[in-house]
């Protein structure tokens, strides 16, 4: 089943979200903050050791670098037309939307800030997009099971520090994933182990400006620069073209 991955990657969301939501109650709100600040130093963490990974060579004795051309030709495109589209005003919206519908008028909620945050961190990264792929392709849903267990995990820190909107995460998470491995079909020729590094190390800069947005330092629009992460399959298909 091409969606079977994509499903259980939901399901699992929800149940850490749950689970997060228990323990939110006999949590302090100092520990929460802590938790929160402690999380966004492991996607900073995870971010830079993805970036490094898919960079970083080694040769004659030497290191080097590869690909950031790509990197960064991928991130000004992306951006743009991310910013065209306004993906993260759309995710602010749904968030705003299942707020006003579950969340009491005027009262205080992290319910949108709580969607967002998980959403991206959670569709963000080379294993989302590979893991559509090999489901919808080969209906291998492992890769999908094991960041399912990932997002889980992480999901319970987000939803007992953010609250009820990282669930709801769960949504464009589906979406998204789900999306991919419906067309994995057409996208599968182009994805050759050098555009899945390319993709994996645009994602990994993505992912390490997340972990910055949930500390506090800036706000940067990460949504509006997802479309950074498919650039490389459209320079590999040009490139071949010409």
């Amino acid at each position: 089943m091409a969606l079977s991955g994509s499903i259980i990657n939901a399901v699992l969301i929800i149940a850490g979200a749950l689970a997060g939501l228990v323990f939110k109650k006999i949590l302090s709100d100092r520990l929460k903050d802590t938790l929160l600040q402690a999380v966004g130093l492991i996607v900073i963490f995870v971010g830079i050791g993805g970036a490094v990974s898919a960079a970083l060579t080694y040769e004659d004795g030497a290191f080097g670098t590869k690909d950031t051309l790509i990197m960064i030709l991928a991130m000004v495109l992306g951006t743009v037309i991310g910013e065209l589209i306004n993906i993260e005003k759309q995710l602010e919206r749904f968030g705003a939307f299942c707020q006003k519908k579950l969340v009491k008028e005027n009262a205080k909620s992290t319910f949108a800030e709580g969607l967002v945050t998980a959403s991206l961190i959670f569709v963000v990264g080379a294993m989302a997009v590979v893991g559509a792929l090999d489901n919808g392709i080969r209906g291998d849903d492992s890769t999908l099971v094991a960041k399912g267990v990932i997002d889980c995990i992480t999901s319970v820190v987000l939803a007992s520090t953010l609250g009820i909107g990282v669930m709801f995460s769960a949504v464009p998470v589906f979406v998204y994933q789900g999306a991919i491995a419906l067309l994995g079909v057409y996208i599968e020729p182009f994805l050759t182990s050098a555009v899945i590094s390319q993709m994996s190390f645009t994602g990994s800069i993505l992912i390490f400006a997340i972990g910055v947005n949930m500390l506090g330092f800036v706000k940067i629009k990460v949504g509006n620069m997802l479309p950074a992460i498919f650039m490389p399959i459209l320079f590999d298909i040009v490139t071949g073209v010409f």
